[in-house]
């Protein structure tokens, strides 16, 4: 299988780094911000957005959290081995907060569906955003981003590969296809 590197670590760093901004301008600043990322490498890049607002605004607290999807996914039949992940709010919660779910790659939307069924039984935020790193297109359901790292139109047949040194030891983004 043939791969293209799309993004390298500097331009990951840089995609998250303008998300920060652009969160803080849409929210008026960092009040009442909550950041969950989707295991698994929307863990590591919400810690990585919730640094970034915390560089630009170093008074906030941060509220830093992930949001395990698994029990809310469609596709639990058709792949039941799942492991399930942590869902770990921050303290203060999510009722009134303007959540920002942070995920690696919006495909279908069927995952970020799943995210917005599991916040609707964890409380009831103010508002709810999302941050992509990557926006590969087709999407199955009327789901988008509000943030993007970088807008990738793939075919159907390729695979959109996040790679973050906290989990896979590089930072990279590829796009693999046949030969």
């Amino acid at each position: 299988m043939a791969s293209i590197e799309v993004l390298d670590g500097p331009d990951i760093a840089r995609a998250i780094q303008r998300i920060a901004h652009e969160v803080l301008e849409k929210n008026h600043g960092p009040e009442g911000l909550v950041i969950l990322g989707i295991p698994t490498r929307g863990v590591p890049l919400a810690e990585r957005l919730a640094d970034g607002i915390g560089q630009i605004e170093p008074n906030w607290e941060k509220a830093l959290g992930q949001l395990d999807v698994t029990m809310y996914r469609d596709d639990l039949a058709r792949v039941p081995t799942r492991s399930l992940g942590r869902t770990a709010l921050p303290p203060g919660g999510i009722d009134g907060a303007t959540v920002v779910l942070a995920d690696d790659v919006l495909y279908s939307g069927r995952t970020i569906r799943a995210a917005l069924d599991a916040l609707a039984d964890l409380g009831r935020p103010k508002a709810v955003r999302l941050a992509v790193l990557v926006d590969r297109g087709h999407r199955e359901l009327p789901i988008r981003a509000d943030y993007v790292g970088k807008n990738l139109p793939t075919a159907v047949a390729e695979r959109v590969r996040v790679l973050l040194a906290e989990t896979d030891g590089r930072d990279c983004v590829l796009i693999e296809g046949e030969e």
